[in-house]
């Protein structure tokens, strides 16, 4: 085979893969591939540390191509930002169908048994810009792109199953009273502001929706751990033409678990990338992060409402007690992006994006979404054709008749770009029956701008939620209340969110007023939901019953030169096994070493924080050491306390624990006599996330 002088192949065209696994760019056509640096057109360049000048000391001269090459890309650069989901990551993965669904859709992806669909999926928080920190109490956008061989199809979800409004039109409002105060730019990336809950007040449809969000689900751990919604109900049609009205549901399989607010705030400042670092090592590590896909499959009836509850309503669940999620397949996310802005920042997701089974319903929201969603991505992406570039190129055959535009990379045969035609012998032809036919559904009304009374009740789901709430989660609940609306200066707008609060429930608003240090409002009786009236859903909480998984856990061994590093090599070789990761803590970085052992050092005390572990352990022959005299084990085990994180250590690591202020005899702090010990207390304790039983304690509860 010919090779170029450095190696490299000449471009044959042979096709190579674009980042999703469909024929993309040529061979030898993207950047870095060989060993010579070139310019856009190939030219190889001689020098690219100085200037073109005429003389050593004189001016920079035009005539330098090279230059002008350069500098004119760079400042073109950067495109626009997205004005919501600015700030995400992402990862390649493959979809794998239990052929569960075949009975309600005929979506080959979900219908056949074991099939395998590639996929991109794309974290994101909402309201902050690309520059914002991962941890603020927001949404999470969860948005996944199945390249099917009957198209592409988007499931553009969020980690909340309801939305804050009910109609597209209000959209503009809400993110105009979320992001920054136009005349300061402040705050970012948070709604702790006068004009969002200015809005949020006077928009009670919201208050179901700020449930969650002023909830722990608004500071979740890891994208690894946080549900996703469709949110809208979607209508399935079967192989045979029977249709449901279904949810879907991505149920991560580690568990759905969360940050406390002083772990969010933490992150923020000592690792404004936590949830982006926190995927990219677990997939790295090997631990894959994993979903399951599941539906609530309700009957398709005309009045689109199951048990009373409208389903053309985004801001209502439908509690899992009374329609079961049913697993129809695995979402595994096994690679990281080869490149952020290729494939992340323009991956381009679309409501409308469907596939033969997968239908739209008359969701306000919805409806508006199908039109957002194609709209925004010709400002950002600059023009109609951004399906072609590789990370959102089909893996289906395309064959359109769309022409021309910006940034146009097809090159099209044939002279008749119209349908019908006789001059391309009449193709391509439609396809009839055997192409994406919308389901026939009855519409009739009068024209107007107006909801249906079904959408009037705003307080129930909302007192839903609060009551399938556990103690420690109530507290937490009225103490995001609290903390956001502790940063509104109107105290008119205070007034009424607490004013609708109790409308909710009293005591949550009573909770909210005293931190506040405001009366609550005097709301009637009969404008109060009556809480005996409501079935709480145990599947809200995020409290588990028994202990789940722990792959990717993270552990934090405390050690220092001396300590017992024979019983910290044996601990992380048996948590490696049930595929938790060790990170040894020392006070210096580098190695330490004891008794002719010598251990790698993770983090050294001044660059880490309790954020990073989901538990801690103090090694043994440590007590009156470096790591027992440094203040950062003080406070990193007294964080780790508070947050209700298992502790544990064996040997005289228990008097470091002391020392430190740690209650030995707390729920979930363990002092054990070797490391053996401590993995058999440990890894349960992992399994439940966090000791609920402390922070109940700690809270007074």
């Amino acid at each position: 085979m010919t090779t170029h002088d450095d190696g490299t192949s000449p471009d044959d065209g042979a096709a190579r893969f674009s980042p999703t696994g469909a024929p993309g760019c040529p061979a030898g056509y993207a950047a870095q591939q060989g060993g010579r640096l070139t310019t856009a057109q190939g030219l190889r360049v001689d020098e690219t540390e100085h200037s073109l000048k005429a003389g050593r000391r004189g001016p920079v001269l035009m005539e330098d191509h090279h230059l002008r090459e350069k500098i004119t890309h760079f400042d073109h650069e950067r495109i626009p930002e997205r004005v919501v989901h600015a700030r995400g990551a992402g990862a390649h993965g493959t979809f794998r169908s239990y052929g569960t669904a075949a009975s309600v859709t005929k979506a080959r992806f979900l219908a056949e048994e074991g099939r395998e669909t590639p996929v991109f999926t794309r974290f994101s928080t909402v309201l902050g810009s690309r520059g914002s920190l991962d941890t603020a109490r927001d949404v999470r956008g969860f948005a996944t792109k199945f390249f099917t061989d009957e198209g592409t199809f988007d499931l553009v979800g969020n980690d909340i199953p309801v939305f804050f409004i009910q109609d597209a039109i209000k959209f503009p409002d809400l993110i105009h009273a979320g992001k920054p105060e136009p005349d300061k730019e402040i705050p970012q990336a948070q709604s702790a502001h006068d004009t969002f809950w200015d809005f949020a007040s006077l928009h009670t449809e919201s208050t179901h929706m700020l449930m969650w969000v002023m909830s722990d689900r608004g500071i979740p751990r890891s994208f690894r751990t946080v549900e996703g919604f469709g949110v809208h109900t979607f209508r399935l049609e079967a192989a045979d033409g029977t249709t449901s009205l279904v949810k879907l549901h991505w149920k991560p399989v580690l568990g759905v678990h969360s940050l406390v607010w002083e772990e969010a705030q933490l992150a923020g400042g000592a690792d404004p990338d936590f949830h982006r670092r926190d995927l990219a090592d677990a997939i790295a590590a090997g631990t894959f992060p994993e979903w399951e896909l599941g539906l609530q499959v309700m009957p398709d009836t005309p009045e689109e409402t199951f048990e009373g509850i409208d389903l053309l309503d985004p801001t209502k669940i439908v509690p899992e007690e009374l329609c079961p999620v049913q697993p129809v397949g695995r979402l595994t996310l096994h690679r990281q992006p080869d490149n952020y802005f290729a494939e992340t920042e323009q991956v381009a997701f679309h409501v409308g994006n469907l596939v033969p089974g997968i239908q739209v319903t008359n969701d306000p929201l919805m409806q508006g979404r199908l039109f957002s969603y194609l709209d925004t991505q010709i400002t950002r992406l600059g023009g109609p054709n951004f399906s072609q570039l590789p990370i959102n190129r089909p893996h289906a055959p395309v064959n359109d008749m769309l022409r021309d535009g910006m940034h146009q990379s097809a090159v099209h045969r044939g002279v008749a770009p119209y349908q019908p035609n006789s001059l391309d012998g009449g193709e391509p032809e439609t396809s009839g029956a055997d192409g994406y036919v919308h389901v026939a559904t009855p519409v009739e009304g009068t024209k107007g701008r107006a909801a249906p009374a079904s959408f009037d009740d705003h307080y129930s789901q909302a007192t839903l939620f609060w009551l399938s709430m556990t103690p420690v989660e109530q507290a937490h609940l009225a103490g995001g209340f609290t903390f956001e609306l502790g940063k509104v200066l109107e105290a008119q707008v205070k007034e009424r969110m607490v004013g609708n609060l109790a409308r909710v429930h009293r005591d949550l608003a009573a909770r909210v007023a005293a931190g506040l240090g405001i009366a609550v409002p005097d709301v009637p009786d009969d404008e109060v939901v009556d809480a005996g009236s409501v079935t709480p859903s145990p599947a809200l909480s995020q409290v588990p019953s028994e202990p789940g998984r722990v792959d990717g856990r993270v552990v934090g061994v405390l050690a220092d030169d001396g300590a017992d590093l024979a019983g910290v090599e044996a601990l992380r070789e048996a948590l490696a096994a049930k595929d938790v990761v060790v990170r040894v803590v020392a006070p210096h970085g580098g190695e330490i070493a004891a008794g002719g052992r010598s251990v790698v050092v993770d983090r050294a005390l001044v660059t880490t924080r309790s954020i990073e572990y989901d538990a801690l352990v103090v090694a043994d022959d440590v007590a009156g050491g470096a790591l027992a005299a440094a203040p950062e084990t003080a406070v990193l085990l007294s964080e780790a306390f508070r947050h209700g994180k298992a502790i544990a250590a064996w040997g005289d690591g228990a008097e470091v624990l002391a020392d430190a202020g740690v209650d030995t005899a707390a729920p979930d702090v363990r002092t054990v006599s070797g490391p053996d010990d401590v993995v058999a207390d440990l890894v349960p304790a992992l399994g439940m996330h966090r000791s609920w039983e402390r922070l109940a304690s700690l809270a007074g509860l």
